[in-house]
Protein backbone atom coordinates (compact mmCIF):
# COMPACT_ATOMS: atom_id res chain seq x y z
CA UNK A 1 0.00 0.00 0.00
CA UNK A 2 1.42 3.34 -1.02
CA UNK A 3 0.33 6.74 -1.42
CA UNK A 4 0.85 7.92 -4.80
CA UNK A 5 1.66 6.39 -8.32
CA UNK A 6 5.64 6.50 -8.31
CA UNK A 7 6.17 4.97 -5.01
CA UNK A 8 3.71 1.95 -6.56
CA UNK A 9 5.87 2.19 -9.77
CA UNK A 10 9.20 1.65 -7.65
CA UNK A 11 7.54 -0.88 -5.59
CA UNK A 12 6.23 -2.84 -8.40
CA UNK A 13 9.83 -2.39 -10.21
CA UNK A 14 11.66 -4.20 -7.49
CA UNK A 15 9.37 -6.86 -7.32
CA UNK A 16 9.70 -7.51 -11.17
CA UNK A 17 7.75 -8.55 -13.84
CA UNK A 18 4.43 -10.54 -13.24
CA UNK A 19 1.71 -9.76 -15.66
CA UNK A 20 0.95 -6.75 -13.60
CA UNK A 21 -3.06 -6.74 -14.72
CA UNK A 22 -5.22 -4.26 -13.34
CA UNK A 23 -7.72 -5.28 -10.87
CA UNK A 24 -10.53 -2.74 -10.25
CA UNK A 25 -11.88 -2.71 -6.50
CA UNK A 26 -14.90 -0.83 -4.68
CA UNK A 27 -14.91 2.74 -4.39
CA UNK A 28 -12.99 3.23 -7.85
CA UNK A 29 -9.34 1.72 -6.85
CA UNK A 30 -7.34 -0.03 -8.85
CA UNK A 31 -4.85 -2.27 -7.69
CA UNK A 32 -2.14 -3.99 -9.94
CA UNK A 33 -1.62 -7.53 -9.12
CA UNK A 34 2.17 -9.00 -9.73
CA UNK A 35 1.88 -12.59 -9.94
CA UNK A 36 5.71 -13.61 -9.35
CA UNK A 37 7.40 -16.83 -9.55
CA UNK A 38 6.86 -17.28 -5.77
CA UNK A 39 4.04 -14.94 -4.59
CA UNK A 40 0.99 -13.05 -5.83
CA UNK A 41 1.60 -9.55 -4.27
CA UNK A 42 -1.07 -6.70 -4.95
CA UNK A 43 0.21 -2.98 -5.17
CA UNK A 44 -2.10 -0.01 -4.57
CA UNK A 45 -1.56 3.57 -4.53
CA UNK A 46 -4.40 4.81 -1.81
CA UNK A 47 -3.53 8.35 -1.66
CA UNK A 48 -2.09 10.43 0.61
CA UNK A 49 -3.30 10.76 4.71
CA UNK A 50 -3.47 8.32 7.20
CA UNK A 51 -7.88 8.35 6.56
CA UNK A 52 -6.91 7.68 2.78
CA UNK A 53 -5.17 4.93 3.60
CA UNK A 54 -7.42 3.06 6.20
CA UNK A 55 -9.92 3.52 3.64
CA UNK A 56 -8.23 1.53 0.25
CA UNK A 57 -6.48 -0.88 2.54
CA UNK A 58 -10.26 -1.71 4.10
CA UNK A 59 -11.46 -1.79 0.62
CA UNK A 60 -8.89 -4.38 -0.43
CA UNK A 61 -9.17 -6.44 2.41
CA UNK A 62 -12.52 -6.50 2.43
CA UNK A 63 -12.56 -7.60 -1.56
CA UNK A 64 -10.64 -10.26 -0.89
CA UNK A 65 -12.21 -11.60 1.64
CA UNK A 66 -12.59 -15.57 0.77
CA UNK A 67 -15.96 -17.45 2.19
CA UNK A 68 -18.16 -16.33 5.40
CA UNK A 69 -16.98 -14.49 8.61
CA UNK A 70 -15.62 -17.15 10.87
CA UNK A 71 -17.53 -17.90 13.97
CA UNK A 72 -16.23 -15.82 16.73
CA UNK A 73 -13.96 -19.16 18.78
CA UNK A 74 -12.52 -19.12 15.12
CA UNK A 75 -9.40 -16.97 13.72
CA UNK A 76 -10.89 -14.71 10.78
CA UNK A 77 -10.19 -16.45 7.22
CA UNK A 78 -7.30 -14.42 5.75
CA UNK A 79 -6.91 -13.36 1.52
CA UNK A 80 -3.35 -11.62 2.27
CA UNK A 81 -0.92 -12.88 4.74
CA UNK A 82 0.85 -9.59 4.99
CA UNK A 83 -0.34 -6.11 4.36
CA UNK A 84 3.01 -3.42 3.99
CA UNK A 85 2.65 0.42 3.88
CA UNK A 86 5.48 1.12 1.79
CA UNK A 87 6.76 4.86 0.14
CA UNK A 88 9.31 7.27 1.03
CA UNK A 89 9.51 9.12 4.18
CA UNK A 90 11.41 11.94 6.15
CA UNK A 91 14.03 10.39 8.55
CA UNK A 92 15.21 11.06 11.82
CA UNK A 93 18.41 12.34 12.35
CA UNK A 94 20.80 10.98 13.05
CA UNK A 95 18.99 7.35 13.19
CA UNK A 96 17.69 7.43 9.63
CA UNK A 97 20.11 9.26 6.78
CA UNK A 98 19.06 9.97 3.67
CA UNK A 99 18.92 6.76 1.14
CA UNK A 100 17.84 4.35 4.02
CA UNK A 101 15.51 2.09 4.61
CA UNK A 102 13.39 1.97 7.56
CA UNK A 103 12.20 -1.26 8.90
CA UNK A 104 8.83 -0.57 11.08
CA UNK A 105 9.19 -2.51 14.24
CA UNK A 106 6.14 0.08 15.13
CA UNK A 107 3.20 2.00 13.40
CA UNK A 108 2.56 4.91 15.74
CA UNK A 109 -0.12 7.23 15.37
CA UNK A 110 1.88 10.38 16.12
CA UNK A 111 -0.71 12.89 16.62
CA UNK A 112 -4.01 10.80 17.84
CA UNK A 113 -4.42 12.38 20.47
CA UNK A 114 -4.64 16.11 23.04
CA UNK A 115 -2.75 18.83 23.41
CA UNK A 116 -3.40 20.16 26.84
CA UNK A 117 -1.76 22.57 29.28
CA UNK A 118 0.70 20.01 30.96
CA UNK A 119 1.64 18.74 27.47
CA UNK A 120 0.41 16.14 24.77
CA UNK A 121 -1.69 13.18 25.64
CA UNK A 122 -1.57 10.61 23.40
CA UNK A 123 -4.92 8.53 22.74
CA UNK A 124 -4.86 5.84 25.10
CA UNK A 125 -3.81 8.51 28.36
CA UNK A 126 -7.37 10.00 27.04
CA UNK A 127 -8.91 6.65 28.09
CA UNK A 128 -9.42 5.32 24.45
CA UNK A 129 -8.77 4.24 21.39
CA UNK A 130 -4.94 3.08 20.49
CA UNK A 131 -1.87 5.12 19.23
CA UNK A 132 0.29 2.08 18.43
CA UNK A 133 0.69 -1.09 16.32
CA UNK A 134 3.40 -3.19 16.99
CA UNK A 135 5.28 -5.22 14.49
CA UNK A 136 5.99 -9.38 14.87
CA UNK A 137 9.57 -9.11 15.90
CA UNK A 138 10.41 -12.41 13.69
CA UNK A 139 9.10 -10.75 11.08
CA UNK A 140 11.17 -7.28 11.07
CA UNK A 141 14.41 -9.46 11.92
CA UNK A 142 13.24 -11.34 8.72
CA UNK A 143 13.10 -8.27 6.81
CA UNK A 144 15.82 -6.75 8.30
CA UNK A 145 18.31 -9.89 7.37
CA UNK A 146 17.37 -9.70 3.71
CA UNK A 147 18.03 -5.92 3.62
CA UNK A 148 21.63 -6.73 5.26
CA UNK A 149 22.20 -9.78 3.35
CA UNK A 150 21.79 -7.53 0.04
CA UNK A 151 23.55 -4.80 0.95
CA UNK A 152 20.76 -2.35 1.70
CA UNK A 153 21.53 0.47 4.25
CA UNK A 154 18.26 0.48 6.69
CA UNK A 155 17.60 0.80 9.75
CA UNK A 156 14.61 -0.63 12.43
CA UNK A 157 12.69 1.52 14.73
CA UNK A 158 9.12 3.10 14.97
CA UNK A 159 7.52 4.88 12.40
CA UNK A 160 5.20 8.38 12.66
CA UNK A 161 2.43 8.74 11.20
CA UNK A 162 1.05 12.34 11.20
CA UNK A 163 -1.41 14.53 9.18
CA UNK A 164 0.81 17.29 8.95
CA UNK A 165 4.54 17.12 8.02
CA UNK A 166 6.58 17.78 10.03
CA UNK A 167 8.01 21.48 8.38
CA UNK A 168 10.27 23.04 11.64
CA UNK A 169 13.38 21.95 14.19
CA UNK A 170 10.60 22.60 17.44
CA UNK A 171 8.28 20.15 16.04
CA UNK A 172 11.00 17.61 15.16
CA UNK A 173 12.87 17.61 18.05
CA UNK A 174 9.11 17.95 20.26
CA UNK A 175 8.30 13.96 18.16
CA UNK A 176 11.63 12.77 18.86
CA UNK A 177 11.65 13.20 22.46
CA UNK A 178 8.08 11.85 22.97
CA UNK A 179 8.90 8.99 21.02
CA UNK A 180 11.69 7.94 21.73
CA UNK A 181 14.02 6.07 18.88
CA UNK A 182 11.89 7.32 15.71
CA UNK A 183 13.38 6.80 12.58
CA UNK A 184 11.10 8.11 10.24
CA UNK A 185 7.87 10.19 9.61
CA UNK A 186 5.26 9.80 7.09
CA UNK A 187 1.49 9.78 6.59
CA UNK A 188 0.07 6.69 5.68
CA UNK A 189 1.06 3.71 8.18
CA UNK A 190 -1.20 3.86 10.96
CA UNK A 191 -4.53 4.02 8.49
CA UNK A 192 -3.05 0.68 7.25
CA UNK A 193 -2.68 -0.69 10.43
CA UNK A 194 -5.88 -0.41 11.88
CA UNK A 195 -7.46 -1.24 8.66
CA UNK A 196 -5.25 -4.58 8.74
CA UNK A 197 -5.71 -4.86 12.02
CA UNK A 198 -9.85 -4.79 11.53
CA UNK A 199 -9.12 -7.89 9.18
CA UNK A 200 -6.34 -9.85 11.54
CA UNK A 201 -3.71 -9.81 8.81
CA UNK A 202 -0.25 -9.02 10.13
CA UNK A 203 1.53 -5.04 9.09
CA UNK A 204 4.77 -3.63 8.47
CA UNK A 205 5.87 -0.11 7.20
CA UNK A 206 8.85 -0.16 4.66
CA UNK A 207 10.21 3.79 3.63
CA UNK A 208 13.10 4.86 1.96
CA UNK A 209 14.28 8.34 3.67
CA UNK A 210 14.18 11.21 1.43
CA UNK A 211 14.47 14.04 3.55
CA UNK A 212 15.32 14.86 7.04
CA UNK A 213 12.78 15.20 9.47
CA UNK A 214 12.64 18.83 10.44
CA UNK A 215 12.57 22.61 8.46
CA UNK A 216 11.00 22.29 5.40
CA UNK A 217 14.11 22.15 2.72
CA UNK A 218 12.43 20.98 -1.04
CA UNK A 219 16.14 21.55 -2.11
CA UNK A 220 17.55 19.19 0.05
CA UNK A 221 15.21 16.29 -0.53
CA UNK A 222 16.19 12.99 -2.53
CA UNK A 223 13.36 11.58 -4.09
CA UNK A 224 14.96 10.18 -6.74
CA UNK A 225 17.71 8.59 -4.38
CA UNK A 226 14.32 7.52 -2.13
CA UNK A 227 12.51 5.87 -5.06
CA UNK A 228 15.77 4.00 -5.89
CA UNK A 229 15.96 2.64 -2.40
CA UNK A 230 12.65 2.02 -2.40
CA UNK A 231 12.83 -0.36 -5.28
CA UNK A 232 16.03 -2.38 -4.57
CA UNK A 233 14.15 -2.75 -0.67
CA UNK A 234 11.48 -4.55 -2.56
CA UNK A 235 13.76 -6.58 -4.95
CA UNK A 236 15.41 -8.26 -2.23
CA UNK A 237 12.16 -9.05 -0.32
CA UNK A 238 9.97 -10.36 -3.43
CA UNK A 239 12.34 -12.93 -3.31
CA UNK A 240 13.29 -14.18 0.11
CA UNK A 241 10.59 -12.64 2.35
CA UNK A 242 6.78 -12.30 0.61
CA UNK A 243 7.18 -15.93 -0.42
CA UNK A 244 7.52 -17.51 3.14
CA UNK A 245 5.08 -15.07 5.33
CA UNK A 246 4.16 -16.60 8.37
CA UNK A 247 3.20 -14.47 11.65
CA UNK A 248 1.95 -15.83 14.46
CA UNK A 249 -0.74 -13.28 15.54
CA UNK A 250 0.35 -13.70 18.84
CA UNK A 251 3.83 -12.11 18.24
CA UNK A 252 1.81 -8.85 17.12
CA UNK A 253 -0.01 -6.71 19.46
CA UNK A 254 -1.34 -2.87 20.14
Amino acid sequence: MTAVAAEADSVAAGLGPGGDPEVPLPGGFTLRRLAGPSAVVDVLAAGVGPAAAATATATALAAATLGAPAPAHEPPVRAYDLVVSAGIAGGFAPHAPLGHVVVSDALVGADLGAETGDGYLAVEELGFGRSVHRVAGSLTERIAGALAHGGQPHVVGPVLTVSTVTGTAGRAAELAERHPGAAAEAMEGFGVAEAAAAYGVPVVEIRAVSNAVGPRDRAAWRIGPALDALRNAFRLLGSTVFPTVHVDPEESSS
